[in-house]
């Protein structure tokens, strides 16, 4: 149970006056970078700019306070965006509270099966892929508001957004675009200037003030979603059928894989700059409730945000309290200033999130492993990306997932390998028995077994070379870590036609788990549990015992 205890019953032990001002300062300091990201990556969703906010308040504080992690901020996130976009296209806001739910749901059982820690099985070339089409994606959707297209609609898939863009490249809005490329070059220029302040907020006051006091005929916030609500988000009770439920299933699961990756991902990176260890199952449960109660209060999927994280981390922030006045932050920008709010250039937002975009990306990573990586990891890499960016994200990780356990499989027989065996010094052997070893009796035949014995290495068992003069055949197995039902079936098969040919088959030095394993299936009582000897020395003494 202590691996679901919060992390924050930990941080506050010993906590002083001190460490509070710390973590008062670094919980403002992140709110401020949360404001135009979470406005931003609301708009790019397809949902309300205040929606944004009502995740990083709501979805945050959950996190923040029955998480795994000391430091972790979360929110909405430029991950979630793809996936949020085509569900709110295609089912609506009760779609996407539906899915929300489920997915917070889904990371509640995750958490409380202990599968945090089967996260980091996910294979890395899955990760690069799907996080590099998700930039790639991201990018182009802002594409719209950055350039200030005039568009009835904006296709949610990739190659019909590309097409729509080049059908309405007659209607740039000029000064939208200088006003974008202006609020990317401050937010490119102001890091060198001071990194206390975010750049994108910067950009956002800068560019605000230049098309408000100008009268500049540039899209804001307020034009596009009319009067913004500043009021706290209430609980809204989402109305569900079993056909939509069924319907979100899949986006659901999706929703939370990726929380999970992100979150845990997140907590790691935070780990080694404070240096401590999170609760991986206790930071899947803080997630799901995070996601539960954001759906509920008319939010978006939320998870741990890496960027924000760090910031908390180099800000002074160590315990969740940080995470918690980030929380008060915003929600009292969201009751005194959400009206401001509106005046917003949504060219600008759009520039914030063209920059996010292009540092999530790892590219470096992504190139690398196209020039290094063997072929399978190759395959699977581009596989998740071109997926990703042509189809969904829903599609790219089940196909991803699916791809890499298939390589894999093909790639295990390889570690598995049937020999004959002959001896070459051993430290199985006792000192002045290596003479009994040197030359084995010719009714005798030794076969080292090495690797583990699974379904798809399970053939080898049947390319054992037995000769006519074959009176007993020793599988020596010390090197066998695991067995599956395949291969003892495999092993059931071979000891049977040994024994209609009179062949005795002994086994030598099985391990723990593959002894369990044939003891439970009743392999050793079908093989003969007098056959089972500790060692090749036993087993000889044994074998040579039977010839005579």
């Amino acid at each position: 149970m202590n691996e679901l205890k919060p992390k924050i019953f930990d941080a506050l032990k010993g906590y002083s006056g001190k460490q509070l001002i710390k973590d008062i300062i670094s919980g403002i300091i992140v709110a401020i970078i949360a404001l135009p990201l979470s406005i931003a990556l609301a708009i790019a969703s397809g949902v309300g700019p205040e929606q944004g906010l009502y995740t990083a308040i709501i979805a945050g504080f959950f996190i923040a306070v029955f998480g795994g992690s000391r430091v972790q901020i979360g929110g909405p996130t430029a991950a979630f965006v793809v996936i949020i976009y085509g569900i709110v296209t295609q089912y609506g806001t009760s779609g996407l509270t539906v899915a929300t739910i489920l997915a917070g749901i889904i990371l509640i059982i995750m958490g409380v099966c202990h599968f945090g820690s089967l996260i980091k099985y996910i294979p890395y070339t899955i990760t690069t892929g799907f996080t590099c089409g998700i930039a790639v994606t991201l990018f182009v959707g802002q594409l719209k508001d950055f350039f200030g297209f005039t568009m009835e609609s904006v296709p949610s898939d990739f190659i019909p957004k590309v097409g729509a863009y080049f059908k309405s490249a007659g209607t740039i809005n000029i000064t939208a675009t200088l006003i974008g490329l202006l609020a990317v070059a401050i937010m490119l220029v102001w890091p060198k200037v001071t990194d206390k302040i975010p750049g994108s907020l910067v950009a956002i006051i800068v560019t605000t003030l230049i098309v408000y006091f100008a009268k500049l005929p540039v899209n804001t916030i307020g034009s596009v979603y009319g009067e913004l609500s500043s009021s706290f988000p209430k609980f809204t009770a989402p109305s569900l059928s079993f056909d939509l439920v069924k319907q979100m299933i899949q986006p659901a699961f999706t929703i939370a894989i990726l929380a999970g990756i992100e979150s845990l991902l997140s907590a790691v990176v935070s780990d080694g700059m404070i240096g401590d260890t999170h609760k991986s199952n206790a930071e899947l449960v803080g997630q799901g409730l995070g996601n539960i109660f954001s759906g509920l209060f008319g939010g978006i999927p939320a998870t741990g945000a890496i960027a924000r994280t760090a910031a908390n981390v180099k800000n002074g922030g160590r315990t969740p309290i940080a995470g918690v006045v980030h929380c008060i932050t915003l929600t009292a920008v969201l009751l005194l200033l959400m009206p401001i709010a509106a005046l917003i250039p949504m060219t600008t937002l759009a520039a914030v999130l063209l920059v996010v975009a292009a540092n999530m990306a790892d590219w470096s990573s992504f190139i690398r492993l196209i020039k290094t990586a063997p072929v399978s990891d190759v395959l699977v890499l581009v596989a998740t990306f071109l997926l990703t960016v042509i189809f969904d994200l829903v599609i790219a990780i089940e196909v991803g997932l699916v791809l890499a356990a298939l390589l894999f499989m093909t790639r295990m027989p390889d570690t598995a390998d049937v020999k004959s065996w002959k001896y070459i010094g051993d430290p199985d052997v006792v000192p002045g028995e290596e003479k009994k070893l040197m030359a084995l009796p010719k009714e005798v035949r030794v076969f080292e077994i090495s690797g583990p014995l699974f379904f798809a290495a399970a053939d080898k068992m049947l390319k054992m070379n037995i000769t006519s003069q074959t009176k007993v055949v020793i599988l020596r197995m010390r090197a066998v870590p695991a067995v599956d039902a395949s291969a003892l079936r495999k092993l059931r098969e071979f000891v049977g036609e040994a024994k209609k040919k009179g062949i005795t088959v002994v086994f030598s030095h099985v391990n723990e788990q593959p002894m369990n394993a044939m003891t439970k299936d009743g392999f050793t009582d079908f093989a003969g549990s007098e056959n089972f000897k500790e060692n090749i020395v036993v087993a000889l003494e044994y074998a040579e015992s039977k010839i005579k």
